[in-house]
């Protein structure tokens, strides 16, 4: 066999067993363009190593580009997309004021949890709903 007949298959097989070690699936289609060019200096053996090599950065970044337009799962949907924004969970509740809001700043408590809120003026006892959310303050309004 020769050299880089040999050179090709061994860059194939290794960059497609790399992918099992790395996230994602980005040396698996780098490994695809290094079989082609395999496949390429097997069948014509006088292709110049130069021209290998470019065929393979020309194979990979087109192999790369077909990955990305076409297999990668691109706006996965969740069926909780609130999970990890505990306050953002908290929008439409009504609650009453645990404390009153004086100064443009109050507390409620919404299950176990107290949050501060932000909202005009109001005494403790009125019921409010969350409207917005500015960080983990909660924007409400009289109910």
């Amino acid at each position: 066999m020769r050299w880089d007949v040999v050179t090709w298959a061994a860059a194939a097989l290794l960059l497609i067993a790399a992918e099992t070690l790395a996230p994602g699936a980005f040396m698996l289609w780098m490994g695809f363009a290094a079989a082609a060019v395999f496949l390429l200096v097997l069948l014509l053996p006088d292709v110049p190593v130069l021209a290998q090599v470019a065929a393979f950065v020309v194979l990979s970044f087109v192999s790369i580009q077909i990955y990305r337009k076409w297999f990668r799962d691109t706006g996965r949907q969740s069926d909780r997309p609130l999970l990890n924004r505990r306050a953002e969970q908290n929008i439409g509740v009504v609650a009453p004021l645990d404390q009153p809001i004086a100064g443009g700043r109050g507390r409620i408590r919404i299950g176990d949890a107290f949050w501060v809120v932000e909202g005009p003026e109001l005494p403790a006892g009125t019921p409010v709903r969350v409207v917005a959310v500015d960080g983990m303050v909660l924007k409400v309004q009289e109910a």
